[in-house]
């Protein structure tokens, strides 16, 4: 069963943990979903950001098979989900119906993923058709979330098209205690689009929340799509977490720079970590990007506090990103958003590091890059990021 934490906190709130002192926000009477899952932001795969409708089993456990061969797996990436496109209409009884062409067998194919060890992830819509038109799960949650309990489903993505016009928060609970009481332990992911300001009711409801429309490969949508999801970073924690949508990396639209700030961006924002392109071919930069294990466990900390942009120059082509870490450390990105190289400083103020000292490791090149006192400069190009791990000395 769900269960759900109460706190009856108003005001803004000093936590000091291991000598670091964090800025908690919590709001009056504000409840925390717990349902055991998502104690950190989701790892995998999604087929709509390369594939769109052209979906089938025969893809799905081919991207399977690459996700375990190409040691995807093993760094975290363990949900297989079908966006759209899979259903095709209901039976007499109002039962969901894959379309027999595509998705001969849904059982079958969750039994193919969990056979890899791997998770398996479908999507449906709170409203009466999905975005493509296929059969919706309004007025049909109870039906729909037994069925995908049937099939062994693990994660919904819930969508938000043809809603009929009805309030997100009586539509999506309604979707939650259906999965709820199924039995089946099935990550909720609502897609509401961040329309009705999902991060201040979600934590509710469900395991994390779009905040934004959807994501294009191309750098002016991926960057804004950040933006947008940054107003919300006090909201996220272990058990539900903001998403600006899923990673467009490998997909060719942006350069390998772009890619890169896309990853640290997300990772530092407690984002799902949710690949988007076709893993069957995965190429080497597109992997080097994808399997960076210190990035990675940014990403995954168990502290579990949302990264936030911390400072901005005037021109705003200049920003600091930082967050704090377990155990007292710190990750903090320089982001250069201008169309020419720039070199700025972090100061540790504004990164939150109380200490005049700390030790800094450069996360993308792999590399200690010793003590620096108060402040760390970098000369970051075009489009691109600087990402460290701090530890105050």
């Amino acid at each position: 069963q769900l269960h759900f934490l109460s706190y009856d906190l108003c005001t803004m709130k000093v936590v000091e943990l291991s000598n670091v002192f964090l800025l908690s926000f919590l709001c009056c009477g504000a409840l925390a979903l717990n349902n055991g899952l998502g104690r950190v932001p989701q790892m995998g795969w999604n087929s709509w950001n390369h594939f769109h409708c052209g979906i089938n089993a025969s893809v799905i456990q081919a991207t399977a098979d690459a996700m375990v061969s190409t040691g995807l797996a093993k760094l975290g990436y363990e949900y297989v989900n079908i966006d759209d496109c899979w259903a095709l209409n209901r039976s007499s009884e109002g039962t969901v119906q894959p379309d027999p062409k595509t998705f001969p067998d849904m059982a079958g194919l969750a039994k193919y993923i969990h056979s890899k060890g791997l998770k398996f992830g479908l999507y449906s819509d709170a409203g009466s058709k999905t975005c493509a038109g296929r059969p919706g799960s309004l007025d049909y949650e109870v039906n729909d979330a037994n069925t995908y309990a049937s099939w062994g489903v693990d994660y919904l993505k819930y969508d938000n098209c043809n809603n009929e016009g009805i309030d997100p928060k009586i539509r999506y609970p309604k979707m939650r205690d259906a999965l709820n009481k199924t039995g089946r332990s099935i990550f909720f992911s609502l897609c509401e689009w961040g329309v009705e300001n999902p991060a201040t009711w979600a934590p509710t409801v469900g395991n994390s929340w779009r905040t934004t429309g959807d994501i294009s490969d191309i750098w002016s949508s991926m960057i804004s799509r950040m933006d947008q999801n940054n107003v919300w970073w006090k909201y996220a924690a272990p058990g539900g977490w903001n998403d600006p949508d899923m990673l467009e990396i490998g997909n060719g639209g942006m350069t390998q720079t772009e890619y890169t700030t896309h990853f640290s961006l997300w990772a530092i924002a407690k984002a799902p970590l949710l690949i988007g392109c076709d893993v069957r071919n995965i190429d080497k930069d597109t992997m080097e990007i994808l399997s960076n294990t210190e990035v990675i466990a940014v990403n995954q900390d168990k502290l579990g506090v949302q990264g936030h942009n911390v400072w901005n120059s005037t021109s705003g082509n200049e920003q600091v990103y930082a967050g704090p870490l377990e155990g007292g450390a710190f990750a903090a990105i320089l982001l250069n958003r201008g169309d020419e190289w720039a070199t700025f400083e972090a100061q540790f103020s504004d990164i939150g590091i109380k200490s005049s000292k700390a030790q800094v490791r450069d996360l993308w090149l792999h590399k200690d890059l010793g003590v620096f006192e108060n402040s760390i400069m970098g000369k970051v190009e075009s489009h691109g990021v600087k990402m460290y791990k701090l530890t105050p000395a």
